[in-house]
């Protein structure tokens, strides 16, 4: 009986360091909201010279592949895909589409501290590209002259912390910054480009 319980006693952690070691695969799905700064618009007088964003619901699946993994530290290749099905859209004048869908692919690095903890803060930067497809109607009735599709180059900065709840199972909170090109909202700006700042939370799962 004792020398079975020095075997388990020697096996178990090495069983589980392997467990942890296959486990290189993860697959993510969040909720969330994104956040755009109103923007002002130049050479008009309404009263209210400013055009505002909704702030749509937002959803991410995300699947990543573990390039290291040590005890203080990993690294992870990870491909967030971030889909807004309808951000709304208001300004004083009916120039602009009513919303727009929108869409980021951006495949990242992301930098986890203490991976396999059952706290895990990361750090994720990365690039690829984003689509905006902006309504046929503007917001005030009536077609929208503008084109409906606008495609764009996009940087991703994003930081969390996951929360392992169960084995393979882990709770992510995160803030993720898409800077992107602009849709085409038929008036002057003056911007090029973006922040598209994505709050969410969700579940991993490892595998």
């Amino acid at each position: 009986m004792a020398s079975k319980c020095w075997t388990m006693a020697v096996l178990f952690p090495i069983l589980v360091a392997n467990a942890a070691a296959q486990e290189k695969n993860e697959l993510t799905g969040i909720v969330g909201r994104t956040f755009i700064s109103d923007q002002g618009v130049r050479g008009t007088n309404a009263n209210d010279p400013n055009l505002h964003f909704g702030n749509g619901f937002t959803f991410e699946v995300n699947y990543g592949r573990r390039l290291f993994g040590g005890p203080v530290a990993g690294l992870t290749l990870e491909v967030p895909f971030v889909y807004s099905p309808d951000e709304d859209l208001h300004f004083s004048l009916n120039l602009i589409p009513e919303s727009y869908r929108s869409f980021f692919l951006t495949p990242s690095i992301r930098a986890n501290l203490v991976p396999d903890s059952g706290l895990s803060p990361w750090l994720s930067i990365g690039g690829g590209f984003g689509h905006f497809s902006e309504s046929s109607n503007l917001g005030g009735g009536g077609p929208n002259p503008g084109k409906t599709g606008t495609t764009t180059g996009v940087l991703q900065i994003g930081a969390g912390l996951d929360v392992r709840i169960w084995r393979a199972i882990r709770l992510r909170g995160q803030v993720r910054d898409f800077y992107s090109g602009v849709p085409q909202l038929n008036v002057n700006t003056g911007k090029s480009r973006q922040h598209n700042l994505f709050a969410g939370g969700g579940v991993v799962w490892r595998f």
